[in-house]
């Protein structure tokens, strides 16, 4: 069992709900029945991955229409704290994916901090809650970033086809990271290294787990699908005031396409730090740094054999019930289909 295939007390819910009322209790054999279940599946995983993220957005939008100027900062900064702390205390994340959030949390606030004072853009200067002039809620929009990265990373179950040595993405990723800071004292080199990122994953297949379907996606669309969405998730932030590039001073105007670009960039150093923690897993199950080890059967174990050789789930109902019934080895939404 691999800790990315555990899921939250919610999930596993969510999972038996699904299970029931999707598929009505037996396989769904008709193409339209099918089709209808892994596309409702599909928008309730990504839902659900983007859960911290959606509602940080909300929030920033509720506080730009209900909360003084002055207060904004520091109402949206412990509205944030709140969501964070609710998430775990309900369920809805697991201490291991709290820890890829925090990860994020310090990296963004880092850059941050750095970007604002070279005067890339703005934030609102009020609020006690302030590192460096800087709003500690932005370290929570690099957070649902993260948040969004490993849920859906477990969610979908995702296995790689091809995917590059761990070492090579950590150097790029490096680099990428570096850019955001040099590029104000040297020369750019975005696209450099965006021709980089494509070298790195141009050959990389994404395997995801719908319900009972796995589709395979390039990584490189999959990322610049996410890279979208982080851009128009960032014009509504942008809209909502919670900061402000140079060209929105005078008026609000939607932001540039070409920073989906650096969304793109940004989402190599995501992969790296995601896939840091969870390691990155082949379609067979063995992870990218070398092929699975066989598993030696002891002398006192017995072969298992008619029905219950023929479906491997009976396993599981001899294992003791408790608080391993709250964290399944099936993702949410899961079906009993195997990958692949």
């Amino acid at each position: 069992m691999t800790v990315r295939s555990l899921s939250t007390a919610v999930e596993h819910r969510i999972d038996r709900a699904a299970r029931r009322v999707l598929d009505a209790g037996h396989q769904p054999h008709r193409p339209l029945r099918l089709a209808l279940t892994e596309f409702l599946v599909f928008g309730a995983k990504q839902a659900w991955a983007c859960t911290f993220g959606a509602l940080l957005l909300a929030t920033m939008a509720v506080v730009h229409l209900t909360v003084p100027v002055g207060s904004r900062n520091d109402v949206t900064t412990v509205a944030a704290v709140l969501l964070q702390v609710g998430m775990l205390v309900f369920g809805l994340e697991t201490v291991r994916e709290l820890r890829v959030v925090l990860l994020f949390h310090v990296v963004g606030t880092v850059m941050e901090v750095f970007k604002t004072h070279m005067g890339s853009w703005t934030y609102e200067q009020s609020g006690v809650l302030v590192v460096l002039g800087v709003p500690l809620f932005s370290g929570f929009m690099y957070g649902a970033v993260g948040s969004y990265m490993v849920r859906v990373y477990r969610l979908f179950d995702l296995r790689f086809d091809r995917y590059p040595r761990q070492w090579v993405l950590a150097v790029v990723a490096a680099l990428v990271y570096a850019n955001f800071f040099g590029h104000h004292f040297v020369w750019d080199a975005r696209y450099v290294l965006l021709a980089l990122v494509v070298l790195l994953f141009g050959a990389t297949t994404m395997h995801a787990r719908v319900h009972r379907t796995v589709l395979r996606m390039p990584v490189l669309v999959a990322m610049a699908l996410v890279a979208l969405f982080i851009w128009v998730a960032e014009n509504v932030a942008t809209w909502a005031g919670a900061w402000s590039y140079p060209a929105q001073a005078a008026a609000w105007h939607p932001v540039a396409p070409t920073k989906i670009v650096a969304w793109l960039l940004l989402m190599l150093i995501s992969v790296a730090l995601v896939t840091w923690v969870y390691p990155a897993v082949r379609p067979g199950g063995a992870d990218h740094r070398g092929p699975a080890r066989p598993v030696r059967r002891s002398a006192g174990s017995r072969r298992l054999r008619g029905a219950r050789a023929a479906d491997p789930h009976r396993l599981r109902e001899s294992r003791p019930s408790g608080t391993t019934s709250a964290r399944r080895e099936s993702s949410a939404f899961r079906g009993r289909a195997p990958l692949g």
